[in-house]
C-alpha cells in the first residue's frame, strides 16, 4: 500500500503477547511499507520488525535511537527522510505506544513544530488500560511518572497525590521501577488515608496479568500482591 508523507506513531506490545491479540492487521501493512525508523533501542525493534514480518529485509532498513541518553544535538537531523525526501517514518517505543511516557515525544514535538503529518496508530497502552480497569474516574485522571525515591520525598508526593484524588476527584496514576515495586507498595499502605483506594494493574495484555483493587485498609489486610519485577501501574483515588 502507498504510505502518505508522515510520521507514523506504531505500538508494540507490552510483553510476549501475540501481535495478532492487541495489534490491527492494518499496523502490519504500514510497518512493511516504512524504511526510516526512529527507535527507543535498536536491537528490540528490529526484533518487534521481524515478529511483524519475518521476512523483512532488516539490512534496508535505517534506524536512529532516541532514548534518555540520546543528547538533543544528535536528535535534529533524524526527520530529514520525511521532511526533505517525502519519506514515511516510523517511531517505535521499548513497549506500548510511543510518545507517552516515552522520549518519543520529542521527536513528534519535533515534527508538529515542522507542520509534517503525524499519524498515531491502534495498539495497546498500559495507562489507558489500567484505567479502564480500576473502575476510577475516567474522565478525570493524571499520569504523575515515577515518583521520588528517597522515603521522605516519595511520602510527601503520595500525600500530595492523595489529597487531589479526594478534592478534586482526578484519579492519580503512578509508575515504578518493577524491582522496587513492592517497596512502593509498602510505602502506600504507610502513608495513605485508610478509605483511600488503591488499584494495581501490572502485566496488562500479558501472561500473568494483575489487576486488583481495593481500600488501603483492605490492603493491609491482604496477602503482599505477587508484582515483584512486572510492569506495574498504580493507582489512587477517593472512596
Amino acid at each position: 500500500m502507498a504510505l502518505e508523507k508522515a510520521l507514523y506513531l506504531i505500538p508494540v506490545t507490552l510483553g510476549d503477547t501475540s501481535l495478532d491479540a492487541v495489534l490491527p492487521p492494518y499496523n502490519r501493512e504500514i510497518v512493511c511499507g516504512i524504511r526510516y525508523f526512529i527507535v527507543e533501542n535498536i536491537r528490540s525493534a528490529r526484533r518487534f520488525l521481524k515478529k511483524v514480518d519475518k521476512d523483512i529485509d532488516i539490512d534496508s532498513l535505517h534506524f536512529s535511537e532516541l532514548n534518555e541518553h540520546t543528547k538533543l544535538a544528535e536528535i535534529s537531523g533524524y526527520l530529514e527522510p520525511l521532511a526533505k525526501k517525502g519519506e514515511p517514518m516510523g517511531v517505535i517505543s521499548e513497549a506500548g505506544c510511543p510518545a507517552v511516557a516515552d522520549p518519543g515525544a520529542t521527536v513528534v514535538e519535533m515534527a508538529q513544530r515542522a507542520g509534517l503529518r503525524v499519524v498515531p496508530l491502534v495498539g495497546p497502552s498500559s495507562i489507558i488500560m489500567a484505567v479502564m480497569a480500576s473502575g476510577f474516574n475516567g474522565q478525570n485522571f493524571a499520569f504523575n511518572g515515577y515518583l521520588p525515591v528517597k522515603d521522605g520525598e516519595r511520602a510527601s508526593k503520595l500525600r500530595q497525590l492523595e489529597s487531589r484524588a479526594w478534592k478534586e476527584g482526578q484519579t492519580q496514576l503512578f509508575i515504578e521501577a518493577p524491582y522496587r515495586n513492592l517497596k512502593m507498595f509498602s510505602a502506600i499502605l504507610a502513608v495513605c488515608r485508610k478509605d483511600t483506594r488503591l488499584c494495581i494493574a501490572a502485566n496488562l495484555s500479558c501472561e500473568g496479568e494483575y489487576v486488583r483493587m481495593h481500600s488501603i485498609a483492605e490492603w493491609q489486610k491482604e496477602p503482599e500482591p505477587a508484582i515483584y519485577k512486572m510492569p506495574a501501574i498504580f493507582l489512587l483515588y477517593r472512596n
